[in-house]
């Protein structure tokens, strides 16, 4: 049964516990080039790197790139209820939920592919 990690840094924690940290750093990659937003975190990034990193891009997306963040959300399958339920008031704040939401979807995608292959 999966049972999603509550926070960014238990996520992390978990994937490099499983031995998935690297196969997450690929999907998160994969994805956002799928959706044309060529981001591309090298295999050697930190956890904590990473986490900084993606909230960074969120951020200039959100500020300037508003549609090609919307079709990055539909790419990766954030669920839009979750995205709905955020305050939307601080954008640094909102970038940081938005990351989470992202990371928690790819860790999803990999933790599945990795346990029901």
């Amino acid at each position: 049964m999966y049972i999603a990690p509550k926070n960014a840094d238990l996520l992390l924690t978990e994937a490099s516990v499983e031995n998935l940290y690297l196969k997450l750093v690929e999907q998160i990659n994969k994805d956002f080039n799928l959706a044309n937003e060529g981001i591309d975190f090298p295999m050697s990034i930190a956890p904590e790197e990473l986490k900084i990193q993606l909230q960074e891009k969120i951020y200039r997306l959100i500020q300037y790139k508003f549609a090609e963040y919307l079709n990055l959300l539909y790419i990766i399958d954030v669920p839009e209820n979750e995205i709905k339920q955020l305050d939307g008031s601080d954008i640094v704040e909102l970038a940081g939920q938005v990351s989470f939401l992202i990371l928690k979807r790819e860790w999803q995608k990999v933790w599945f592919r990795n346990n029901y292959r």
